[in-house]
């Protein structure tokens, strides 16, 4: 049970911060229509500047960290403009096949920098540990939980009540409507581009720090993981982002953690079971979760 409870708090954190980035999938999604497979790009940015600034440069940390932010809601908001908005009108599909272009070259970029090192991110935590109920659990992690809770909640607060959450989800139900209304549709497909890269960078800094050692070429693999969530939640629901986000984190933590009793499935089973989850889910709810679903007269 000790073992259980230590797996199940790491699983909920690591969920947390993969559920920042399956809204960052879902926010994108619900804007445009676009599947954004360039969002593990702008979490390797996010990071690698982070890490620069912090210890290449010996930029204060929360400094650094906003400079890292900076950067890769600068490179997603070019992406969006410069690539996004002028195919977005003719074919919303081959924009999503183009952000996978987009995230093999940047990402290509951002591996020839790191080379061979393991990049540290200068965070002030360091490997320190907090004992919760007899619990031991990273104290990176435990940030990484209330930051995302932070977040996450700020998010869904403001997307209900604010201007742009209501133009927002009148775009994602009927986009020409909205446009008749007066909705901007460029401009709420900029919003989201810029939240993607918010969420992006702050979830690439916590999966790269203790018990991670350090941003790798490898850390692009861990945002990827995160896209089976938004799917299993529902590409176009936010809160089933963050449950998406919990059931992934959580059956990845306890598959890693009981490896010895799963051998027989192959060593580093624990990196296939959120898309193992995904098509058990898919099997028998094809939109998600929480995904809308689709009526089709027959």
């Amino acid at each position: 049970m000790h073992n259980f409870l230590q797996l199940l708090i790491g699983g909920m954190s690591l969920g947390a911060v993969y559920a920042l980035l399956a809204l960052g999938f879902v926010v994108v999604f619900k804007a445009g229509g676009v599947v954004n497979f360039a969002h593990p790009a702008l979490l390797m940015v996010g990071a690698y500047f982070i890490s620069r600034f912090s210890v290449g440069y010996d930029v204060p940390f929360p400094v650094a960290v906003l400079a890292g932010v900076a950067i890769a809601v600068a490179i997603a908001l070019l992406v969006e403009r410069l690539l996004v908005r002028q195919v977005a009108g003719h074919a919303i599909l081959a924009v999503s096949i183009m952000t996978i272009g987009v995230d093999v070259l940047v990402q290509t970029e951002v591996t020839r920098r790191i080379g061979i090192d393991v990049l540290p991110m200068g965070d002030p935590w360091g490997s320190d540990v907090v004992d919760v109920a007899g619990v031991t659990v990273p104290q990176t992690r435990l940030i990484a939980l209330a930051v995302s809770v932070v977040i996450i909640s700020g998010f869904l607060t403001w997307f209900r009540l604010s201007n742009w959450g209501v133009a927002m989800r009148a775009t994602a139900e009927d986009p020409i409507t909205a446009s008749l209304m007066g909705i901007r549709r460029s401009r709420v497909s900029a919003v989201s581009w810029l939240i993607a890269g918010v969420l992006a960078a702050i979830a690439g800094l916590f999966v790269t720090v203790f018990p991670s050692p350090g941003l790798e070429p490898a850390t692009a693999a861990v945002a990827l993981r995160a896209f089976p969530a938004a799917i299993i939640g529902g590409l176009d629901s936010v809160g089933g982002a963050v449950i998406g986000g919990l059931v992934v984190g959580v059956t990845e933590a306890l598959a890693q953690g009981y490896a010895e009793d799963l051998s027989t499935l192959g060593t580093g089973f624990h990196t296939v079971m959120p898309y193992l989850v995904m098509v058990l889910v898919l099997l028998v709810r094809p939109t998600g979760l929480f995904g809308t679903r689709e009526l089709h007269r027959v």
